[in-house]
Parts: C-alpha cells; structure tokens; sequence
C-alpha cells in the first residue's frame, strides 16, 4: 500500500509540487495561488474593396466596415476598408448600391449577389462590384453622322479583316464573298451583282440589261463621283420595276424581300444628269476594305457596331437629318424650300429644344473652315454669338423653326446662340472636361471633310481626308481626354449615299405626329410629275409610299470606356435611336413615334466592367491612295466628251447633254460619230479667252466627233477672270 504523501505527490502538477515543498509549513493556514489568465483570442483583419462602374456602400454587422465607392475611373482602381475583428466573429456584409446604379456580384470570400456572411478565422479580403447604368455612367453624349456611304461599300469586308488581323469571328452580315466557308453563320457566298446598262445603246441613255451584270468590287481610288439617295432613286433601288412595293415584296415569313436590283440604274441615270463620267453607274457596286479604311475598320472592331443600323427615311441627307434631330421631316421628302408644300421651316419640337426646355446642356460644333456670312469667313476659335450666327448657317438646325429661337437668343438669358461652336472648341471642351451632357457634330461639308462622294470632278473628296479629319478632330481629341470617362460617342453616316447594299430598308414605326406621309412630291417649282408613289397605280400609304420604312444600312461605331469590345448588335434599329438613349439618359419624353418605337441602346454597353476604362492604341489613318474618278476601260463606258471650265463662265454642247451649264468639270457620253458643238458663255465682267485640247483651239464655238476608239476626250475653256 502507498504512503498518503506518495498519493498526494502524484497527483500534484509540477508547479504545485513547488508550491508544496516551499510552503508547506503554512499549508493549512494559505490557500493555493491561481493560474494567470488566458492570452486574448487571436484577431484578424477584414478588408473590403469595392470595384466596378457602379457606386454604392458597404458595411458590417457587427460595426467596423463602412466602405462608400465612387464609380472606377479605370478597370484596376477599387476603394478599399478594413476593420480587425476577434478570431471566430462571424461577420455579415451588406451592399447598398447608390441611385442608378446596381450591386453586380461579390467576390474573394463570397460569391454571388446576396448578403455576404464570412467567419474570420485568418485575414480575409471581400469584393463588392457595383455596376452601373445609362443614368449614372454616361455623363456625354456625342452624335457624329459623317455624309452618305452604305454599309456593304464602307464596313462590307470587315470580318476578312478579323480573319487576316487574328481578331475572333462572330457572325457578322457583310458582303457574303468575305464570309468563311465554315463556321459561324453568314456563310460565304457569291459577290453580289445587279443589272447594269445596255452597252449597245449606252451611248444616249442606261436601260436596264440583266445580261450585263454589274459584281461587287473593291475601288482602287479613294474618290468616286456622287449618287442619288434621293426620294426616287432609293425607291428604285428597292426594285426599278416596283418601286413604290406594290404589291408587297416579302419572302415566306412575310419579310422584305426585294430584288435591290436598281443600283446601278439609278447611278447611271444621276451620272447624265449631272455631267459624270460614269454613265454607266457601276461605282455603286464599288467597296473600300480595311487597307483603305485602317482606322475605321480597327475602331469598328474595338468598340460595337451593328449589321442592322439603318438610316431614318428613304431619301436624302436633309430628310434623314431632320429624323436626327426630331424623329421627323414634317412631311417632307425633299429639302426645305424645294417648292411651295415645303416651303417654310418645319416646327416640330427638336432634341435641343427639349434639352434646353429640361435643363440639359448642348452644344453644336460646326467646322468654319469655307462658311462665310456676310461676306466674312467663320472663326476657327471664337465662341461668340457673331460667330454662332455665321455658324449656324451650316448647321442642319436649319431645317427647323428652332433656329430663329436659337439665333433670337443672342444676348439673352439663356443665350443659345452661345452654343453654336467651331469644331476646334470640342478637343478644348474634352481636354477641360467642359463637354455639354449632349453635342452635335456636324459634317464638314465645306471643307470637303464630310466624305460625301464627289458633288464634281473638278473637285474630287477623299474619303481617307475624310477619315483622318474624324479621328484627328473628333474621336482621337475624345480617346485621350479627361472627358473619355463618362462619354458615349456614336459615330455614323446620315444616310447610304446610293452605294449598294444587300440588306434591304426596313419596316419602321412612323412618327404619328400628322405626317406619316410625304406632303411635298412633285414640286411644281422642279417640274417634276412622276415622284415615286405619285404615278398611276401607286397609293400613298401603302407600300414604300410612307415615311414607315428606314433606308439602306449604314456604318456605325459605339465609342465609349463602357463599349463591350468587339461587339456586333443584329437589332433591327435607325438613327433614331440615338434620341432614344438622349432621351433615357436625360428624362424627356420621345419626339415623335418613330424615337418612341426604338429599341434600347443598353446592349453595347458593359457598366459592371468598363472594358474600355483605359482607350484602345488605334492606327495612323491611312493616306495618300490614289484619288481619280475616270471610269477603269473595264467598266465599259461609251465614248466620253469632259469640259473643264476655269475662270468665270459656262459651256454648252449641242446636242444637249450633261454638260450644259457647265462651270467646273462635266461629262457626258455620245454616240460613236456623234458631232458635238461647244459654246462658251462667259459671266459679266469675264471675258472668254479661248479652248484647249480635244483639236480645239481659238474662241469661237468647238466641235469634236466622239469616236469609240477614244474612250476620253478633254477640252478646257479658258475665262479670263
């Protein structure tokens, strides 16, 4: 049997057994020590960061996180909170996204959209990304329509593009010969081809022949003479031998479903008409690729674009920038001031005058460069009202009651005329962050800028300028600025310019304001009496005899730091939609019925991620390619006769041709043999000093024979001045 001490010894830790021996005499009389406390529990941090194109809060329960964001200028930039919380504290984090904005997901040690709860057992990090929206994200927004250029002829090989570039395939509708021939759908297919003229008698007028085919090719010059969109000509570009679609053209599900056969017929027709040298219309089937159109064409494949953005109206530039700025033309389907039925400036309510009604900033920037009021030329950089005043003149505001509001305002409070600005001021306004919630930017038409196909030989455009003057004034200026952060540019054209395309217009809402037709066909003051939907047999209303139908596709570009990359939309829409997201953004009402009808514009853009917070690297537009409208010897055209005119007067030929009137560079074509008599006329105060070329000299009247063995002949009449 153990002894009591043993069994007591055993039993006593160490520190006790010191305690016992030490103290022991005193063991009954002093009681045992305690331990010392526990250390603390272990603590670790919690960080929160929050991301994204949002802004909202976080914070904790319990208290410690209380983390407010601001919108992420860049795709790296986070806000970030911490707060220390004792080893096993369960934690509970909850978003509040701020107004117009929205909580996206969470991230790190939670996922998902619902309320984050996290058990701290080790430091622990947690992203909250907030996106954000229309109204909370895009602070600007800028409108550039450049002038008449289709789909098919500008952007029409841009998936070739993609394929020699590496960049990714997607389905786009462009020209069917630059699809693959497997993959993604389009598939390829055979160029298109339309009906070209009649060689045999193609010498006094194009009558259609569907055994001279007219096949898609690509320009080898970067200048072409111009076409008609007009009224007319795109109706019968639908189809020549229906124009007005009636009976109805659909294919089996009821769409539209016309042969888009006139093209070149209609070309043609405008080459004669106003002295080109291309009377046999082929350059509408002409395209531009990527190594004429390099910047456009890696702009386009940056941002978003789209293979259904139709221009407004079947017709010309003023009618499709009238639906630009109201969703309307009030009826009209020529230019104001055409005839007695348009004879004043339409009334209907525009986006600036809404914006100004609202509180919204705009401005309309205009180039000066060739615009003269009162004899004086515009000033590149004064913001004034005196230089509003020449300004406004080339403004498409023109077109409305409006501009004698804007122009009446100068002096005044609110002063209007203040806000019509040379092109210049916008790169300023960017790089000060100054720019207006809404801009215009409108074409540079006088300079030549606006890439318009050639209104004269005498004076060609060049559609690389015209593409090196986008990016160097309005886009580049945009990319680089303080302003990029909040913007939204869309870039487009007014309307297709006559050029082909294989995808035909499109049902549209009509604008329900009083004119969903056209008030002003065969103006008596133009002589005509066989408009479109005015022939017999032909009911307007019905058909293509409304304002119920866009036009031709057109190019655009959806420029933004919020803009999904590489984006391709295949939703039906017109231009009309860029009111539509003015409108969204700022809180006004639709214009008309035609905006009211579009869809959103919400699907090219990314307010979660901002994939392009830092701008893209875009190439040095290209320049320099050859510029010379002569038709090619392959394009077949009949013997041509072209006067050149300098100085100040005019050339007539008989028989009557293109040419008269002449007073710059005009061509017509004549029959093999055909004597040809010209006759100058020169202006009061300038005298004729006599002809060149062609044979011809002295200064009397000049006769050539045309000859089918001389595809050109050129005669210039000298004026003096």
């Amino acid at each position: 049997m153990k002894h009591p001490l043993i069994t007591l010894l055993t039993a006593l830790s160490v520190s006790s057994l010191l305690l016992f021996l030490t103290g022991c005499q005193g063991l009954a009389s002093q009681p045992v020590q305690s331990s010392p406390p526990p250390p603390p529990p272990n603590t670790y941090q919690l960080t929160v960061a929050t991301a994204g194109g949002g802004t909202g809060t976080v914070t904790s329960s319990p208290a410690g996180i209380s983390c407010s964001s601001t919108a992420s200028t860049t795709s790296s930039t986070t806000n970030t909170c911490a707060a220390t919380f004792a080893q096993g504290t369960a934690v509970t984090l909850t978003e509040t996204p701020a107004s117009g904005s929205t909580f996206a997901s969470w991230s790190g040690a939670c996922t998902g959209t619902t309320t984050c709860s996290v058990t701290l057992s080790a430091a622990t990090s947690v992203t909250a990304t907030f996106g954000g929206s229309l109204q909370s994200s895009i602070n600007h927004i800028i409108l550039f329509a450049q002038e008449n250029r289709s789909f098919d002829h500008y952007f029409g090989a841009l998936r070739q593009y993609w394929a020699n570039n590496g960049i990714q395939d997607q389905s786009f509708d462009g020209l069917p010969q630059f699809n693959p021939a497997s993959g993604i759908a389009p598939l390829q297919g055979p160029a298109p081809s339309v009906p070209g003229c009649n060689i045999a008698n193609s010498a006094t007028d194009c009558s259609v022949d569907p055994t001279n085919p007219i096949t898609s090719f690509h320009f080898t010059s970067i200048c072409n003479e111009n076409q008609s969109p007009f009224w007319n000509e795109a109706h019968n570009d639908w189809d020549y031998q229906n124009p007005a679609d009636q009976p109805a053209e659909v294919n089996s599900s009821g769409a539209p479903n016309p042969p888009l056969n006139g093209f070149v017929w209609t070309a043609a027709y405008d080459a004669r008409s106003y002295g080109f040298m291309d009377v046999m219309g082929v350059r509408a089937m002409g395209y531009y690729d990527g190594t004429d159109l390099n910047y456009y064409y890696a702009l386009a494949s940056a941002f978003g674009t789209s293979d259904r953005w139709f221009a407004p109206v079947m017709s010309r530039t003023q009618i499709n920038r009238m639906y630009l700025l109201a969703a309307t033309s009030y009826g009209y389907a020529y230019p104001e001031g055409t005839d007695t039925n348009d004879a004043n400036q339409a009334p209907s309510e525009t986006i600036f005058e809404a914006l100004q009604n609202a509180g919204v900033s705009w401005k309309i920037y205009v180039n000066p460069n060739g615009v003269y009021y009162n004899g004086q030329e515009c000033s590149s950089t004064e913001v004034s009202d005196a230089n509003g005043l020449c300004l406004i003149t080339v403004s498409y505001i023109n077109e409305f009651k409006y501009e004698e509001t804007i122009k009446n305002s100068a002096g005044q409070n609110p002063d209007m005329l203040i806000n019509i600005v040379p092109i210049g001021q916008f790169a300023i306004d960017a790089a000060n962050a100054t720019l207006p919630q809404f801009a215009l930017i409108e074409p540079a038409s006088n300079s030549g800028l606006d890439e318009h196909p050639s209104d004269s030989d005498g004076f060609p455009v060049d559609v690389q300028a015209g593409q090196q003057y986008a990016a160097n004034n309005v886009i580049n200026p945009l990319l680089q600025s303080p302003s990029w952060t909040d913007s939204a540019l869309i870039f487009t054209y007014d309307e297709d310019g006559g050029y082909y395309d294989h995808v035909s217009p499109q049902p549209a809402a009509l604008p329900g304001d009083g004119y969903n037709y056209p008030v002003d066909l065969d103006p008596v003051n133009k002589g005509i009496t066989d408009d479109i939907c005015t022939k017999p047999g032909e009911v307007e209303g019905q058909g293509t005899c409304s304002f119920g139908w866009t036009t031709y596709r057109v190019p655009s570009v959806v420029i933004s730091p919020y803009s999904i990359k590489n984006f391709v939309s295949h939703t039906v829409r017109d231009t009309t939609s860029v009111l539509t997201m003015v409108e969204a953004r700022f809180g006004l009402s639709a214009l008309t019925g035609r905006d009211a009808a579009q869809p959103s514009m919400n699907e090219y853009f990314d307010f979660v991620n901002k994939p392009w917070a830092t701008p893209p690297t875009l190439p040095t537009p290209a320049t320099g390619e050859p510029c010379d409208q002569t038709p090619p010897a392959s394009w077949q055209e009949p013997p041509l006769l072209t006067v050149i005119v300098t100085g100040s007067g005019s050339v007539t030929t008989s028989p009557g041709s293109g040419i008269d009137g002449c007073t710059n560079s005009c061509s017509a074509a004549f029959a093999n043999g055909t004597v040809v008599t010209l006759t100058a006329t020169p202006n009061s105060g300038s005298t004729f000093t006599g002809w060149s070329g062609g044979g011809c000299t002295g200064i009397g009247t000049c006769s050539i024979t045309t000859s089918s063995s001389t595809a050109q002949t050129t005669v210039t009449a000298t004026f003096n001045p």
